[in-house]
């Protein structure tokens, strides 16, 4: 855990990288911030084993759902954001608006709070094929989202064929504000 008081939110949805978050985690404080990991749903069910250990090295419970509205909320305030992996399903519903989960909910309030947020997606040719990924990610970045996807980013993989070891969370990282 570190000590720092520059508060990243991680936002993990449910794309294989995400089963490589604890050492993204590390490289995140490596880089200065204070972690907090919030999942989707499903990458909470994926991780369910990893959730001790995240949480240990974070020093913060790894989210999931809404609180109930009389819950004080056990994480600090985030500075800034990094999505990572984010999947097609969520990228686009981002861009509509919707926040039917934790993590868009938490993604659709930082456009308006201005929170900093890098998001690194996680998808295959066939899905960045799709007409409606363009548009949305001009939406995004257009909000002022840093979507890396193409170059200097994510590149879209062949479906089935996906270089879990090769996600950059590197670039990602980088792109964090200092």
């Amino acid at each position: 855990m570190t000590s720092s008081s520059r508060v990243l939110y991680l936002l993990g949805c449910a794309a294989p990288p995400v089963r490589r978050l604890l050492p993204a985690v590390g490289a995140c404080q490596q880089a200065g911030w204070n972690v907090a990991v919030v999942l989707t749903p499903t990458a909470h069910r994926w991780l369910q084993e990893d959730i001790p250990a995240l949480e240990k090295a974070t020093g913060h419970p790894v989210r999931h759902q809404f609180k109930l509205p009389d819950e004080a909320d056990v994480l600090p305030s985030a500075d800034a954001i990094l999505a990572a992996p984010v999947t097609f399903n969520t990228l686009n519903k981002w861009a509509d608006g919707h926040a039917d989960t934790l993590v868009l909910g938490l993604l659709t309030e930082a456009i308006g709070l201005q929170l900093p947020v890098v998001a690194l997606p996680y998808l295959n040719a066939a899905q960045a094929a799709h007409p409606a990924l363009g548009r949305h990610v001009d939406v995004l970045r257009g909000a002022g989202v840093d979507i890396l996807l193409g170059d200097g980013g994510f590149i879209p993989h062949i479906p089935k064929h996906g270089d879990l070891d090769g996600y950059p969370w590197d670039t990602a990282i980088a792109a964090l504000p200092r």
